[in-house]
């Protein structure tokens, strides 16, 4: 399959360089612009539609790529794609210089050419929707069919035919998509196929649509992952993966440890032995197959279905997944609420879906296993739900929680969540004695001023050592947890003293019930003092257990933090407020005039 490319001065033959984020959403917002046009109104169409014919795309770009890589080293290479069926032969358009199959003779967009793209005749509709489409949803049934293959055809399986309403729109698609490529496209800044879609699915959050889902930045992926340090031999799952930011981000940090000396079983390992995930969403089930194929995981081990019922929808791909796995990185969603389909599968039953994917993960990480998790503030500091309590006491018993790291608010605001979050670092098979604490929360971050990579860097200067700063510091939870039994005791004598009073009183009303005659006044006020008893033991249980509770109050309280304190006299107050009073005033006056 050699292939000639011809270059532009910006190296990709194109003649476009998509160096931001913005640049790459504003190709894509102008793609997207020509399908609402064209019987794709709506996110939930579209959205589809541009996932598969921009994975082909990329696709194309990554195999010509490995042809090229192959043959110099004088290999050959098998496509998972023949003639023609490459992007390069029925999509792209056509260019009478660059051969693409030199064999036969073949130019850039000879199939689109020969079945009059552009026209009236339906041939090139009629060639993709009765060939292209059932062709590749095949590939997985051909014998000796490849991982890549069987993607492939998952990504294309409910794909039946072109949604886009003309031959002449889809090819100005194509002919815009055909412009994202592997060489135009900055990796540095942004996170190509997933930071694309999910700006798109931002957007139909913001429009209150169907996918208003909460994505994970790029900067903080990168953190995490640098802060767990998984390594080749390792298996990494993320059980609410999303368009498979974690995974592809991992790939990408364990390729780079491996260096140029990789062994060519340590790449064959992170191709098809490593990355595994669930994901419930039909729409990002697809999206995330097509990411981590384009980030060079030729077997993303993904499985769709619902994690917390356990309901599949296709388990084909996941196959080989371990009972449990040596490296878990996840953000799973929050403020969700889960029915009794899902709780039946948890030791501690309760509706906050962010608490039932914290008991999946604990149960799903081998021991001496490593997770980085992103918890909204609610679940750190919530101690009056029990199934918190019980989760947060299992995560501290069974896990060496060892870091939780306060990020700023809006670090979410771009994806639609304003709400508090923080990263948990722990390791399984040890008990939690101290948790080491890093602020990020001073940190100003909006939409035009997103969380970067840099502002991590003391966090990582000091988390070997676990050192103190004045945005960190050390909780000894074995200390807190006897101060809690020592204040908690008195409590707890109290509540036996009562409880055996009321007993004692309770057994007294039986014996008054025995005499003849029954005294009906002495057995109500033996048990109405028996009843007094047991409702004072209750009450000072519960004020053991609350002062129990509290020691799994984990939300990060900077000790370091200065307050702000106002220093102005009462009377420098009020002459303020008149002040103001006297601007309202003068403004409520012009606005009548």
């Amino acid at each position: 399959m050699a292939r000639g490319r011809k270059k532009s001065e910006n190296g990709n033959g194109n003649g476009k360089s998509l160096a931001t984020q913005q640049s790459v959403n504003s190709a894509v917002k102008s793609i997207c612009d020509i399908m609402r046009r064209s019987n794709c109104a709506g996110a939930m169409q579209y959205v589809p539609e541009l996932t598969w014919i921009l994975f082909l795309r990329i696709l194309d770009d990554h195999e010509t790529r490995e042809a090229e890589e192959m043959e110099a080293l004088g290999l050959e290479f098998n496509p998972s794609l023949a003639a023609p069926y490459r992007w390069h032969d029925w999509a792209a358009p056509f260019d009478a210089v660059v051969t693409v199959h030199r064999e036969a003779g073949h130019k850039q967009g000879w199939k689109r050419k020969e079945t009059h793209a552009d026209g009236s005749s339906g041939d090139f509709f009629r060639f993709i929707n009765s060939e292209l489409l059932p062709h590749l949803r095949g590939l997985k049934d051909k014998s000796g069919a490849t991982p890549r293959q069987k993607v492939i055809s998952e990504i294309m399986s409910d794909v039946e035919r072109v949604r886009i309403d003309t031959e002449r729109n889809f090819c100005e698609v194509l002919d815009k998509v055909h412009d994202i490529s592997v060489d135009s496209v900055d990796d540095t800044h942004v996170f190509t196929i997933s930071q694309v879609y999910e700006g798109l699915l931002l957007k139909m959050g913001e429009k209150g649509g169907d996918g208003g889902q909460f994505f994970t930045p790029r900067e903080v992926i990168r953190a995490m992952v640098r802060a767990v340090d998984p390594k080749v031999g390792e298996t990494v799952y993320d059980p609410g993966c999303g368009t498979g930011g974690f995974l592809a981000q991992s790939h990408e940090y364990m390729r780079a440890e491996l260096g140029a000396d990789a062994q060519a079983e340590q790449i064959d390992t992170l191709k098809h032995k490593t990355f595994f995930g669930r994901e419930k969403e039909n729409l990002i089930y697809p999206i995330a197959l097509a990411n981590l194929v384009l980030h060079g995981i030729d077997q993303p081990n993904l499985w769709h279905g619902n994690t917390l019922t356990n309901e599949k929808t296709y388990d084909g791909l996941f196959v080989t997944a371990p009972a449990q796995f040596d490296v878990i990185l996840t953000n799973p969603p929050f403020g969700g609420k889960e029915g009794k389909a899902a709780q039946t599968n948890f030791a501690y039953k309760t509706g906050a879906t962010q608490v039932l994917f914290l008991q999946h993960v604990i149960d799903n990480l081998k021991d001496g296993g490593r997770c980085g998790i992103v918890l909204d503030e609610g679940v750190l500091f919530r101690t009056n739900e029990t199934a918190f309590v019980q989760t947060k006491r299992k995560l501290l018993e069974e896990n060496n929680l060892y870091c939780i790291v306060s990020l700023p608010g809006g670090v979410f605001t771009a994806a639609g969540a304003g709400v508090k979050t923080n990263l948990l670092f722990f390791k399984k098979g040890e008990h939690t004695e101290n948790i080491w604490y890093y602020d990020l929360s001073g940190i100003k971050v909006g939409k035009k001023s997103p969380l970067t990579l840099d502002k991590f860097e003391e966090f990582f200067r000091l988390l070997p050592t676990r050192g103190d700063s004045e945005q960190s510091w050390t909780v000894d939870m074995t200390a807190r947890k006897q101060k809690a039994r020592e204040e908690a005791e008195p409590y707890k004598q109290q509540a036996s003293k009562k409880e055996r009073e009321a007993a004692q009183w309770s057994d007294r009303a039986k014996e008054l019930k025995k005499a003849k005659p029954v005294d009906d006044k002495a057995v109500a006020g033996a048990l109405q003092k028996a009843a007094e008893l047991s409702k004072e033991a209750r009450e000072q249980a519960a004020k053991a257990e609350e002062i129990g509770n509290a020691v799994y109050d984990l939300k990060a309280v900077n000790p370091n933090a200065k307050a702000e304190e106002d220093k102005r006299t009462p009377l420098e107050l009020l002459d303020f407020i008149e002040a103001k009073g006297r601007e309202i005033a003068e403004a409520l006056a012009a606005l009548r005039g």
